[in-house]
């Protein structure tokens, strides 16, 4: 009979902790949001350059954004844990059941965005740095901390931090912020209302028992549902500009006014329609038309390259 030595023994029952830590590490960083920050960062690069981004800036400024993007994520599970513990989709995330202490993801997030800044410092530019950083900040401490306890406006306000990626990456591969990355980042500010009110009516009364003043609890669902609408009307507006400005043609065009139609056809749906399953649907949507409409900005810019 062979004897297991000490050693292997409490190796073999630490690894699952090990495991459930590092889990735990990606999981507070929000992986899928994350993707999605960059993905739009990555159009902003493109959209910045007449031929291809230099593949060295294209990989720095990605990991960069993405470290930034995942510090305040983490920050966000640090410091919500009252409120993640209430609500059904967030009481089993790693602050709230045990596996990440507050402080240590807190001490986490400081050193993703350490890591952000350097990267971004050493191998972008200062000014891609600094903006990433200043949206980090805005995002967990703005945000988290002050506007979403305080005001039904938090995802308004806050939106400004979730719009900044496409400004970052053009600042990435150009050193400066252009107009152009400004209707991008109108875009974005103009979709997060609609697209996190969406989700705020079907958790209403998460909310509510966590008294968080998201709107639906302070002003009720249909007068979200009429917000909804009108942010959707204004997106719409707002997708138009790339085109008449002329910073993109008739391939963007054509995929802002279906994918547009569409996001106004759920709003309109949602606010004369009791479906208890309609406000998750055009939350689903939502995320549909932004990966759609950044999709569309890519393809129209490389069309109108080939036709130069």
């Amino acid at each position: 009979m062979t004897v297991p030595r000490a050693g292997a023994a409490a190796a073999d029952a630490g690894s699952p902790s090990v495991r459930h830590f590092l889990t735990a590490c990606v999981e507070v960083c929000k992986p899928k949001i994350v993707a999605t920050i960059v993905f739009t960062a990555v159009v902003g690069m493109f959209l910045a350059v007449p031929g291809m981004v230099p593949v060295d800036l294209l990989l720095a400024g990605s990991v960069g954004i993405g470290l930034g993007a995942a510090a305040g994520a983490a920050f966000n599970h640090a410091v919500e844990g009252r409120v993640d513990a209430v609500m059904a989709r967030t009481r089993n995330r790693p602050v709230v059941s045990g596996v990440l202490a507050p402080r240590t993801a807190t001490v986490f997030a400081c050193l993703l965005a350490a890591s952000s800044t350097g990267v971004l410092l050493v191998w972008v530019n200062w000014l891609a740095a600094a903006l990433t950083l200043v949206a980090t900040t805005a995002y967990a401490v703005v945000y988290t901390v002050w506007l979403k306890p305080a005001t039904p406006q938090n995802i308004v306000i806050g939106g400004a931090a979730g719009a900044m990626p496409p400004v970052i990456g053009w600042a990435a591969v150009t050193g400066a912020v252009d107009p152009h990355a400004l209707l991008l980042f109108l875009i974005i500010f103009a979709w997060t209302p609609p697209h996190f009110w969406a989700l705020a009516i079907h958790r209403r009364s998460e909310y509510a028992a966590a008294d968080v003043p998201m709107l639906p609890v302070t002003h009720g669902v249909a007068f979200t549902r009429l917000q909804i609408l009108l942010y959707t009307v204004l997106l719409l507006v707002a997708s138009l500009l790339p085109y008449v400005t002329r910073m993109s043609g008739i391939v963007y065009l054509a995929g802002a006014v279906v994918f547009g139609a569409g996001f106004v056809y759920y709003a309109i749906a949602l606010l004369f329609r009791d479906d208890p399953a309609l406000p998750m649907r055009t939350f689903g949507y939502s995320i549909v038309y932004l990966f759609g409409i950044f999709a569309c900005l890519l393809v129209d810019h490389h069309f109108q390259l080939k036709m130069v």
